[in-house]
């Protein structure tokens, strides 16, 4: 298993060629983004209908549901990066944990406002120490110490290494913020799409939803590949590669 893992990562630890495959899924990731939250958002906040309990307020479920299942989705991805450095030290997976962690942390703020600003008319609070919120709070935490430890350390590879293990540390609370409501007695709802069996929510709401999700993981991997591409250029300035490909774009 180990030996199959190196020998597809093996291409990409060197970062040129990480670098060259960045741009070449960017264009798609950028236009499937596009594409993707455009027809979902439209579809879900101007045509699905309403919702015979909540109205027109549950719209907000294009934006919150996507950007709360991200948020954990970008996660999984940097700690399997974190993994994929610390196993096999190579340089480009501790530079994509540093690239994902500021998405992550905008996308589950973003999951958090939303989750506010739709608890507000149905709970009558913006906030309450919910299991589910408080565990979607301590992923933000989560996000921004990996943020700090890589930037608190001169030696970047000692910073990724720290960062990379409170990564992998912090998978234990990606269970906890998907069960929580069926572990603990809570306000937040139940899942709706990603349970067994049939979805609890009609097709043609669905549809949209589904939709705005991949549009949105899309454009979380456009940003991650994009700041990955930055950290490369940053952390590998002085090398060959990097003032060739400066020297190319002056000549052009």
């Amino acid at each position: 298993m180990q030996l199959t893992m190196w020998k597809w990562l093996h291409p990409y630890a060197k970062t040129e060629r990480a670098f060259a495959l960045c741009s070449k899924l960017l264009p798609w990731c950028w236009g499937g983004a596009a594409l993707g939250l455009t027809i979902g958002l439209i579809w879900g906040l101007a045509f699905a209908p309403a919702d015979y309990q909540q109205g027109d307020s549950f719209r907000i479920i294009y934006l919150h549901v996507p950007s709360a299942i991200l948020s954990m989705g970008a996660y999984s991805g940097m700690a399997i990066a974190a993994f994929i450095g610390l196993v096999w030290q190579i340089r480009s997976a501790d530079m994509a944990v540093a690239a994902i962690a500021p998405v992550g942390a905008v996308v589950t703020f973003v999951a958090l406002f939303t989750g506010a600003a739709w608890g507000k008319p149905m709970w009558g609070t913006w906030w309450v120490w919910d299991a589910r919120l408080t565990s979607e709070l301590i992923l933000l935490f989560l996000y921004l110490g990996v943020m700090a430890l890589y930037q608190s350390f001169e030696d970047k590879q000692q910073g990724a290494k720290a960062a990379g293990i409170l990564a992998l540390v912090g998978v234990v609370n990606l269970p906890i913020i998907h069960y929580s409501v069926e572990w603990w007695n809570t306000l937040h709802q139940g899942a709706t799409i990603t349970k067994f069996g049939k979805p609890s929510i009609a097709p043609e709401m669905l549809w949209p939803l589904l939709i705005s999700i991949v549009g949105l993981g899309l454009l979380v991997a456009a940003l991650s590949l994009y700041r990955l591409q930055s950290e490369m250029i940053r952390r590998e300035m002085h090398r060959p590669w990097v003032q060739a490909m400066y020297t190319q774009q002056e000549g052009q």
